[in-house]
């Protein structure tokens, strides 16, 4: 299965309190941090909520 790679690239000062949970759900404090994930619905509804915030790379294995 693809993996995802998810890094933060602007703040979340400002945004909506369930875009700054999402952030904080998938694991990202930090501008320029990443953290990896498996594909699956949950993971790609959450990068759809904030995708104005995030970047997403495609890994495959």
């Amino acid at each position: 299965m693809a993996q995802l790679k998810i890094t933060l690239k602007k703040s979340t000062i400002g945004c909506l309190k369930n875009q700054i949970d999402t952030v904080a759900a998938l694991g990202l404090r930090k501008i320029g941090q990443f953290k990896i994930h498996e594909d699956n619905p949950v993971i790609r509804g959450m990068v759809f909520r904030v995708q104005h915030l995030v970047e997403v790379e495609e890994l495959k294995q």
